[in-house]
């Protein structure tokens, strides 16, 4: 019976296609998310479907059990056999890494009776594409260029948390190691690969290719997924592994900084080799990283202090997220709903805030030691104030301000509106400070300078988001902030239990900065987490 992985693969592919032709984009977006939930579920997956139980996973339905079925019982689903054939995936994914639209290549494919880059290629060199619809020069001529262009996804098209998961399910697929940008932790990847220890470099290629995350080998050893993400292979022999690993991780100045590399069979060995302490990939951007003796890790961590429930727009309960945060080995979370100015989600005024200290302190009794700290993410007004009265904000245990609206106000008059939030006396922490989404918005005008300034002055934390589409701070920022004396928080932004994982991605990111353990301050127990 197929793994939950394989199982997973089909029904991403099955989404990327459905998408492709045009189909109901809630039936692709369906489809997607089933795939996560089979390839993160502990049970095996076939065997539900066998027991007509598999409709207990939360979010499969009818239409995706029935497909599900098919997969287990024939192998396949007639349907992504017929959309492969009426769908060039190979044409598809070639031009969205080049940043080219998914109909256009359906298009040249159809209308040219071509399936591959390199009949692609012909096309070109004939001068054919101009026989398609809607080609005329200027897209003739970005065509020719993708042709010549080394392999790299398109910029911002790729999260962390997506590289490193891909990334993963190849090598662990192949019993290699990921690689590339995601080892590091990089906030925007571009290189992603993975090394292979072998003694048969083409048996390795040919298991690469088989892969169902690979649709096409763009290059003998890059392939690219359906979305047009390029991957590489690096075959390795398991006396070079360490030595090929050190330089497919990068980056590319760090590597060759210490080069000449001896062959050793993993990293430690070659560090011993070369004469240097083991570093860890994080810190592997610059010819001399800076290297904290007590460099901040996961483990490290004794609480999560912006966590957000079912009061706002967080899909726990309060009592759900404390218990996964104390499944995780924590002492503490902050409960951090919104206030009402956000107003994209729900959020909590005065009188809703009093009555969820009822339920914090229910679970508080149930759960003791373990404490549920009364916090908010409070919205900065326009004017600089604060989205709840004094009183309320001063009877919390933790408050973050939040800027969610006006990321494109000029650069004195956002300025203004953060640095006078945070002198005010209830405020522990700034979220998200730049207010960039990754691939989507850049980072906004504020003056990190007098907002760093202003944190050093008040007391005030800055936060290393852990969402994946935000890691902000990002690491420069971060590395400014710690210059200056400043403390940092690593924080989930859990919208959800499983949520709490987006952690590791802030500490990852606060490592990449050489955060120390002690300027994180949800490392230390709660009785140091002492108001202004």
């Amino acid at each position: 019976m197929p793994t939950n992985a394989e199982l997973a693969s089909t029904l991403d592919e099955y989404a990327a296609l459905l998408e492709l032709s045009d189909a109901n984009p809630y039936a692709s977006r369906a489809y997607r998310r089933a795939a996560t939930l089979v390839r993160g579920t502990a049970a095996d997956v076939s065997a539900l479907v066998r027991a007509g139980r598999v409709r207990s996973l939360r979010g499969i339905g009818p239409g995706i059990e029935a497909r599900l079925r098919e997969l287990v019982e024939t192998g396949e689903i007639a349907e992504l056999e017929r959309l492969r054939q009426e769908v060039s995936v190979e044409l598809v994914a070639f031009g969205r890494m080049h940043g080219f639209g998914a109909k256009r290549f359906v298009e040249i494919g159809a209308a040219l009776g071509i399936r591959t880059v390199a009949e692609l290629r012909e096309a070109a060199a004939d001068g054919r594409l101009q026989q398609v619809r809607g080609v005329g020069p200027s897209v003739e001529a970005r065509i020719a260029a993708a042709l010549e262009q080394p392999a790299q996804p398109p910029a911002g098209g790729l999260l962390l948390s997506q590289a490193r998961a891909l990334c993963s399910r190849i090598a662990d697929g192949l019993g290699g190691v990921a690689a590339g940008d995601p080892r590091r932790w990089v906030d925007v990847p571009r290189r992603l690969a993975v090394v292979v220890p072998t003694d048969d470099p083409g048996e390795a290629e040919a298991r690469f290719a088989a892969l169902p995350e690979v649709v096409a080998l763009i290059e003998p050893r890059v392939g690219v997924t359906v979305e047009g993400i390029p991957v590489e292979l690096v075959p390795a022999p398991p006396a070079r592994l360490g030595t090929e690993l050190v330089r497919a991780t990068g980056s590319a100045e760090y590597v060759a900084s210490i080069e000449p590399l001896p062959d050793a069979p993993d990293e430690p060995s070659v560090y011993r080799a070369i004469g240097r302490a083991h570093l860890p990939p994080e810190l592997r951007e610059v010819p001399t990283p800076s290297v904290p003796d007590d460099l901040v890790a996961v483990d490290a961590l004794r609480g999560d202090l912006h966590c957000h429930s079912t009061w706002s727009d967080g899909r726990a309960t309060v009592r759900e997220v404390a218990e996964a945060a104390l499944a995780r080995g924590y002492d503490y979370i902050a409960i951090c709903d919104h206030t009402t100015s956000v107003g994209v989600v729900p959020g909590l005024d005065a009188d809703a805030v009093r009555r969820q200290a009822l339920e914090i302190a229910e679970v508080n009794a149930d759960l003791a030691p373990f404490r549920v700290l009364r916090g908010i993410e409070c919205d900065i007004r326009p004017d600089g104030t604060l989205d709840l009265p004094d009183d309320v904000l001063g009877a919390l245990d933790w408050v973050q301000i939040s800027l969610h609206a006006g990321q494109r106000a000029p650069r004195a008059e956002l300025t203004a509106r953060v640095t006078h939030a945070m002198r005010h006396p209830a405020a522990r922490c700034l979220s998200h400070p730049t207010g960039r989404i990754i691939g989507h918005r850049p980072e906004n005008a504020l003056d990190l300078e007098r907002t760093i300034e202003t944190a050093l002055e008040t007391g005030v934390a800055l936060e290393v988001n852990g969402l994946p589409s935000r890691l902000d701070l990002a690491p420069g920022h971060v590395r400014e902030a710690l210059a200056a004396g400043v403390d940092i928080v690593c924080s989930s932004d859990s919208h959800s239990a499983e949520g709490l994982a987006n952690i590791v991605f802030a500490v990852h990111t606060a490592r990449r900065a050489a955060a120390p353990r002690a300027r994180v301050l949800n490392t230390r127990p709660l009785t140091e987490l002492r108001r202004r």
